[in-house]
């Protein structure tokens, strides 16, 4: 990334604003505004979200909303009610206090001298979201918003479940926040005040995970923040970007579909992260497409940035499968609405062993599968983060449980974009089941990189609003709807897809093993296929390389480690993913404070006991600086039986050396059709 020192505009910050809100609570702000601002009032761009301002997202922060301050805008970064410098205590995500703070955060902000009045939302993942809730809210500054990374539906389409079934990654994300929220905030800024903040905390933030476990299917605690259920309310201009690699590129595809206001879709190659810092490359010049968006809604600026496409997708090229890439080969293309009149789902029937092209060569058959719970151990997580490596592995691992299905060896590009599906015809032996079904490119040698996949929780199969428990031995019909992407299969390769009734740890088993029969006729593989032998109806212009202000200064103090390893003893069968994310010490030079984060994931089983799986998290975090200390030590663990989830936490906080609290948590959740 290039750093940029010359700006349009010279910037002011004010590290640390406290925002008024009316029940008497103060948020933390940092801001940074043109200096003429004082005189000449601009736009404010919001970014809401509890991940310390002050010190776990300064780095990342102090490389874009400088650069977006300098080229005209009052960009405000806030950590939301009890998380980073902000009085309060947060309790969970998306709660309506959480809107209503936003509310008058956003109106604080248009009635400041140096504001225009106009405001806009901005923000990857947490921010994303609000963002997406606020526009449906229709707060009166609010004139557009830019999305990263965010879903439309937090039931079907979020870090807790996907089609029915439980990820690991609700349990993974749980544990971050429990660890986020029990740290203090930094008495350089709020003074003696900071230990009462901290206990208070400590004493009422709660374990979320287990208010999570209580919605198994979509209720009404999933449709309170999911614009899904009204795209109408949305009335301002939406700007809607992710990655493949990331686990929210589906809601990308939605919104375009679904709103009727200004938008524009953006994916490209990259993991959770913004597209100017993306990873897997290449990254992009996104804060200049920030910068046109800002212009042309906030400021009323006649330039070209709704001439694009309105989806722009990194169409992928195949490689071998790698659980990390530094670069995705491929290339930008456009379409000029979506869904596209230029995408054609075509169906390919499923015969024994075989992907075919007509109904008259498929064989009668019934094939059956009951998947080992080694099925899922390469499957990397739902979301990458690219820390450590969590991309899949090579597939072969995977498909010896399961049912596969290849073409024949392809003649010439077969390319799709959108989100293929699987109309499967079944019985099972059960009454709770789940389906993996998994894309993959197979490479003339053999090798299999994962394209795409997607689960259903059987039980789901009418919705995630009434599960049914299924009738063993009943025939049933379902679509396994998988994630989005744009693909290019070449001439030599072939296409699989695999069908497996487990795929742990990314999600949770099924209560016990079942047997799934599948029958052909009545499979089919649906396709959508973007045409190659005609010209873009759009050119896509291509973006400018990535650029940001100087991030601050920091000094490594101790080297972090990143490890993903997968083990299994033979003589007791027992088996490990093992997932170390430690980004070891940090000094942030500016302000003379060492933070330490570290994470250990360890999700276990033995051998095909369902009842056995388990996962086991812990969190370290601390903050130190001249003779002040304070380290939090959290610890989830998730188990279960055939009609239970069983969860226990424990929280220990230190003050230098001294214990200052410790607390347990113990709760057990009954089983749901999960």
């Amino acid at each position: 990334m290039r750093t940029v020192t010359s700006l349009p505009y010279a910037v002011k910050e004010d590290e640390h604003v406290w925002i008024p809100l009316s029940d008497s609570v103060r948020l933390a702000a940092r801001v940074w505004r043109p200096t003429s601002s004082d005189t000449d009032p601009v736009p404010a761009v919001l970014e809401f979200i509890p991940y310390r301002k002050r010190d776990l997202t300064a780095q990342r922060d102090s490389i874009h909303h400088p650069y977006m301050a300098g080229h005209g805008y009052a960009c405000a970064r806030v950590d939301l009610r009890g998380s980073g410098e902000s009085e309060g205590v947060l309790t969970d995500e998306y709660l309506e206090q959480e809107f209503t703070d936003a509310e008058e955060v956003l109106a604080w902000l248009a009635d400041q001298p140096w504001c225009t009045g106009r405001t806009g939302m901005m923000g990857i993942s947490w921010g994303g979201f609000n963002a997406l809730q606020l526009a449906a809210r229709r707060p009166e500054s609010l004139s557009a918003i830019a999305t990263v990374c965010s879903s439309d539906d937090r039931y079907a389409d979020d870090v807790h479940y996907m089609g029915g079934c439980l990820l690991s990654d609700n349990l993974s994300w749980a544990s971050t926040m429990f660890a986020y929220n029990s740290c203090p905030p930094d008495p350089a800024l709020v003074g003696e005040h900071w230990r009462e903040m901290w206990y208070e905390r400590l004493e009422h933030s709660g374990l979320w995970l287990a208010e999570w476990l209580r919605h198994q299917r979509r209720d009404d605690y999933w449709r309170h923040g999911s614009i899904y259920e009204n795209y109408a309310d949305v009335d301002c201009p939406v700007l809607a970007v992710s990655g493949w690699a990331d686990g929210y590129s589906n809601a990308v595809f939605r919104l375009l579909s679904e709103l009727d206001v200004p938008r524009k879709g953006l994916v490209g190659p990259w993991s959770h992260k913004y597209p100017h810092l993306g990873e897997p490359g290449p990254a992009i010049g996104f804060l200049q497409e920030l910068v046109r968006w800002w212009d042309r809604w906030l400021r009323d600026v006649d330039n070209d940035v709704m001439d694009d496409p309105m989806l722009r997708v990194w169409m992928q090229d195949s490689v071998a499968p790698s659980t990390a890439y530094e670069e995705r080969p491929g290339r930008w293309v456009g379409e000029l609405e979506w869904p596209s009149s230029r995408v054609v789902d075509t169906s390919y029937p499923l015969t024994t062993n075989r992907i075919v092209n007509s109904p008259d060569e498929v064989v009668e058959t019934a094939l059956n599968v009951e998947s080992p719970l080694s099925v899922g151990q390469f499957g990397g997580k739902w979301c990458s983060y690219n820390a450590p490596p969590d991309l899949p592995y090579d597939q072969r691992e995977e498909d010896g449980g399961s049912l596969v299905f290849n073409s024949d060896v392809l003649t010439e590009t077969c390319e799709i974009l959108g989100a293929p599906v699987l109309r499967l015809e079944f019985t099972v032996n059960k009454p709770t089941a789940m389906v993996c079904v998994r894309l993959s490119d197979v490479l003339p040698d053999g090798r299999a990189t994962r394209v795409t996949y997607g689960l259903l929780n059987l039980t789901h199969r009418n919705g995630h609003d009434e599960p049914e428990a299924l009738v063993p031995g009943e025939r049933y019909q379902v679509d396994v709807l998988l994630n989005g992407v744009a693909q290019a299969f070449p001439p030599g390769h072939r296409i699989r897809a695999s069908i497996s009734t487990s795929y742990w740890p990314l999600a949770w088993p099924p209560p016990e093993p079942a047997r799934l029969t599948v029958f052909c006729p009545g499979t089919e593989l649906v396709l959508p296929i973007r045409p190659t032998d005609a010209p873009d109806e759009v050119a896509v212009p291509s973006f400018a390389e990535p650029e940001g202000t100087p991030p601050i200064s920091s000094t490594p103090v101790r080297a972090g480690e990143q490890r993903w390893t997968v083990s299994r003893d033979l003589v007791d069968y027992s088996s490990q993913l093992e997932v170390v994310k430690d980004l070891g010490v940090v000094r942030l030079d500016d302000i003379d404070l060492e933070v330490a984060r570290r994470a250990v994931e360890r999700y276990t089983w033995v051998r095909d006991d369902f009842d056995s799986a388990r996962g086991n998290v812990v969190w370290e975090m601390g903050f130190a600086r001249d003779g002040w200390e304070a380290k939090t030590i959290t610890r989830t663990v998730l188990s279960c039986t055939s009609t239970e989830f069983r969860l226990r936490a424990e929280l220990d906080a230190y003050e230098g050396a001294k214990r200052v609290d410790s607390r347990n948590w113990e709760y057990i959740v009954p089983r749901d059709h999960l």
